[in-house]
């Protein structure tokens, strides 16, 4: 069968099996080695003499040298990256903000909910099409995060991207997008995500659009899968079911050009020809990316509501233990089966700033108004919950087991507070009477003895 959306004119891929998951090699963290020529891979150590193919060796890390588990990849290119920048000139992308951005005039103290963003007039790209919706902590001292909402309909033509400031973790809401980056080359729908790490140099395609979904830019530590503690060995996301691209390269002398984020600015610098131009690579600093609908969600099995942190995906661990720099949240079709209890989430207000989406279908704490594409912010200890209509079905509807369908909603919660941008607080459509969602909430006390 020919692949609808071939790889591009030039772009040469390593072989690998057929099947559902061909072009990608499965597992987290693992130390992955792929080579896209035969012999193009040294065997036995890391910079020989001489590399095959007159291929150069390089090393590209993502975190200290000296850490006790290192996240490193060697990389086997036609030209070492420092031939893939020449002098660097600012570029201004007004709506792409990192923190610090607290503006005097924006109120970020709040519940908010935004509907779905329409797509612009004019084409955008991923870079052009990005848009900052909050930000958190500060990218200088790499702590905290931004989360992005993208609008892309014009693939990338001869230009490149890469941030020095963090990994981007990519949720897809609707349309089809092909990231082919140094390492291999990642296709990607919604019910998936994928990780673009830190450094990682890639361009953008559109196989179907319009394309819109969210981002979150963590600016601290790697994501990583959460301590399952008591759950034990299995369930939730299961390292097998992440998938890491074969190499891919390309060899292409074409007028061309690569966008630097550093420090929240962004510059531009001209180059001759494709940087995509890894021919083998080893290591366990890679893109990835990671199907949602295989996520095996646990729950209570008699009594009571589990903590929301029991449907974590990943996790970016912060300084503080028992608070995450980020945790990436997941809530998907699920059995809701708990006797005798209130079962959506409970009100509450804590330490985490939660910024939630919705891919599809309907949230069961808030059936109205939540729509697919749509997005709220709870920031920390601020008070939210079920609004009045999910309440009262909840806390008098018959307790038989009952399978929620068609849903999937996620978090970007944060220790850090969340401060708007003015774009989210002036120029996306904000629903302004979304705390009214609480106002019907009814006084029910009655302190006579025995009543309940």
């Amino acid at each position: 069968m020919s692949d609808p959306h071939p790889l591009p004119a030039g772009l040469t891929r390593a072989a690998c099996l057929p099947g559902p998951h061909a072009g990608y090699m499965p597992g987290f963290g693992n130390d992955f080695e792929t080579e896209a020529l035969p012999g193009a891979l040294p065997q036995g150590q890391n910079s020989p003499q001489k590399c095959a193919y007159g291929l150069y060796a390089e090393q590209l890390s993502g975190s200290a040298f000296t850490k006790p588990q290192p996240e490193r990849t060697w990389c086997y290119r036609i030209r070492p990256s420092v031939k893939h920048c020449t002098r660097f000139e600012k570029i201004d992308l007004p709506l792409w903000k990192s923190a610090p951005h607290i503006l005097p005039e924006v109120i970020s103290l709040g519940q908010y909910r935004w509907d779905p963003i329409p797509h612009a007039a004019e084409d955008q790209t991923w870079i052009t099409g990005m848009r900052t919706v909050t930000t958190a902590g500060d990218v200088n001292t790499q702590t905290g995060m931004a989360a992005h909402i993208y609008l892309v309909t014009q693939s990338m033509q001869d230009e490149y991207f890469y941030s020095a400031d963090g990994e981007l973790l990519v949720v897809p809401q609707e349309g089809r997008l092909r990231f082919c980056t140094e390492l291999g080359v990642i296709d990607l729908e919604p019910k998936e995500i994928a990780l673009l790490p830190r450094g990682l140099v890639y361009r953008v395609e559109v196989l179907e659009g319009p394309a819109r979904g969210f981002v979150c830019e963590n600016y601290g530590v790697p994501f990583t899968l959460p301590h399952r503690g008591p759950i034990g060995a299995n369930c939730m996301a299961n390292p097998r079911d992440f998938k890491t691209p074969v190499a891919a390269f390309e060899d292409r002398e074409v007028p061309s050009s690569v966008v630097l984020k550093w420090c929240g600015q962004f510059h531009r610098t001209p180059i001759g020809h494709s940087p995509l131009d890894v021919v083998a690579w080893h290591g366990n600093y890679p893109p990835w990316k990671y199907d949602l609908r295989t996520y095996s969600p646990v729950g209570a099995i008699l009594f009571d509501h589990p903590d929301p942190s029991i449907f974590t995906v990943l996790t970016a661990p912060s300084g503080l233990e028992g608070t995450a720099n980020i945790d990436f949240v997941l809530f998907r079709e699920r059995w809701l089966v708990a006797e005798n209890s209130f079962r959506p989430p409970w009100y509450h207000k804590n330490v985490m700033s939660e910024l939630m989406g919705n891919i599809y279908g309907i949230y069961d704490a808030k059936p109205k108004g939540f729509v697919p594409g749509g997005m709220s912010l709870h920031n920390c200890m601020l008070p939210h919950g079920p609004d009045r209509n999910a309440f009262e079905g909840a806390s008098n509807s018959a307790l038989k087991p009952e399978k929620l369908e068609e849903t999937m909603s996620f978090m970007f919660e944060t220790r850090f507070p969340q401060h708007l941008t003015e774009w989210a607080a002036k120029a996306a459509p904000l629903q302004e009477d979304y705390i009214a969602c609480w106002d019907s909430l009814e006084k029910k006390f009655d302190g006579t003895p025995g009543v309940k």
